[in-house]
């Protein structure tokens, strides 16, 4: 999400328990436009596999919702903990959790339960923000501690959020007889960081989740997960897609394009005649069929990708949806698309909404939607699944 100041990159990457198909910790996240607000969960359920699952996900459930209303930090916890069962023999509540929540313009609030701490880094160290415990004094959860914070984040800071699986990765081994452990764990994100500033969170939190995979031998004896949650300048991208309703209206989409700072896209023949028309520019024609399904790329200087229209944002869409940390991107036109949005934060949809009369044939597949519901439907998947910041102009 972006202000005048930068854009908030959230992440989460995780690995399950050995042999379990199903990973027993929880990520949510949630923007709330209206309040321009970012809200961070990470719960993990005891033990594995489905049940931990089913407790982590009703865990980070409430909590997102709870915290969506702006409840006080005791309340969460009292809500969270009378709804969740108890363990029978060690008299503690199934799940645990991390609550982050950004006021994108204002301060990001922290709250922990049995969690190991975040680690908050600011200027390549670990930033203190002033921690305090409250120990909730409730009947039924009496005694029980949980950490809290409220900071005013600067641009550059990142958030680290791990379950129990990153600290203890390698516990019983000859290199770590009690586990990896969180001093270890804050020195190599430290490190990591130092050696390149502009590390993103996904990077990072893929990084430690790989070494917490490695300290256990390729065999992880829990769920384990990172989140990192980045505060810096945005990645902008533009993307064009038909001609505009008049065609007067050419000149403004090739100034359009030419003065954008950042990367840029054209979906579509026409679109990419007129900007090629405006910007006294050549299309070169590229013929490797990367994917069958869809004709090959073109070039143009000054652009970062042209590609055809709907059939391939219909697959953008499409692969948008299908999406998860398991995807492997391939080589073909939609693919190199969605490579491009995902490594950028702030999406610019430019729409010409002049009818093209072949998409109008009756005899042409389903899949040949109007322009403006693909589009519409990619920037809904980006802003909702992958809390990207979108601007859409019809043109």
């Amino acid at each position: 999400m972006t202000d005048n100041q930068f854009y908030v990159e959230v992440n989460v990457v995780q690995k399950n328990h050995d042999l379990e198909r199903i990973c027993g910790d929880k990520f949510l996240s949630r923007r709330i436009h209206e309040e321009n607000r970012i809200i961070v969960v990470l719960s993990d359920g005891m033990g594995h596999g489905v049940k931990a699952s089913m407790l982590s996900t009703l865990t980070a459930t409430m909590a997102l919702n709870f915290t969506e209303e702006h409840k006080e930090v005791n309340r969460i916890a009292e809500l969270i903990m009378n709804t969740l069962p108890v363990c029978s023999e060690r008299q503690m509540s199934y799940s645990t959790f991390t609550i982050i929540d950004i006021e994108v313009d204002g301060e990001t609030r922290i709250l922990e339960y049995d969690n190991p701490q975040a680690a908050i880094i600011r200027e390549h160290k670990l930033f203190n923000p002033g921690w305090q415990n409250i120990i909730l004094d409730s009947e039924k959860n009496s005694g029980k501690e949980l950490r809290t914070c409220t900071f005013k984040h600067k641009k550059e800071d990142r958030i680290v959020v791990c379950s129990d699986g990153v600290p203890q990765s390698g516990m019983g081994s000859n290199k770590y007889p009690f586990g990896w452990g969180n001093d270890n764990m804050e020195t190599y994100v430290l490190e990591l960081v130092h050696n390149d500033s502009t590390i993103s969170a996904q990077q990072l939190a893929s990084k430690v989740v790989n070494i917490a995979n490695l300290n256990d031998n390729y065999h992880p004896k829990d769920d384990t997960s990172c989140a990192v949650i980045y505060f810096r300048e945005p990645r902008k991208l533009l993307l064009c897609t038909g001609p505009p309703y008049e065609e007067v209206n050419d000149v403004l989409l090739g100034d359009a394009v030419r003065t954008f700072d950042g990367k840029k896209i054209l979906c579509g023949a026409t679109t990419g005649d007129i900007i090629s028309r405006e910007l006294n520019q050549p299309i070169i024609d590229s013929f490797e069929f990367d994917d069958p399904d869809l004709p090959p790329v073109s070039f143009m200087e000054g652009i970062d990708l042209i590609t055809e229209g709907i059939l391939t944002l219909g697959k953008v869409a499409q692969i948008l949806k299908d999406y998860s940390q398991k995807y492997k991107l391939g080589k073909g036109p939609a693919d190199q698309i969605v490579r491009m949005l995902l490594e950028s934060d702030e999406i610019h949809f430019i729409i010409g909404t002049r009818i093209n009369i072949a998409h109008q044939d009756p005899s042409l597949p389903v899949e040949l939607e109007i322009r403006r519901t693909v589009v519409k439907r990619i920037a809904r998947l980006l802003e909702e699944k992958f809390l990207k910041e979108v601007k859409t102009r019809f043109i």
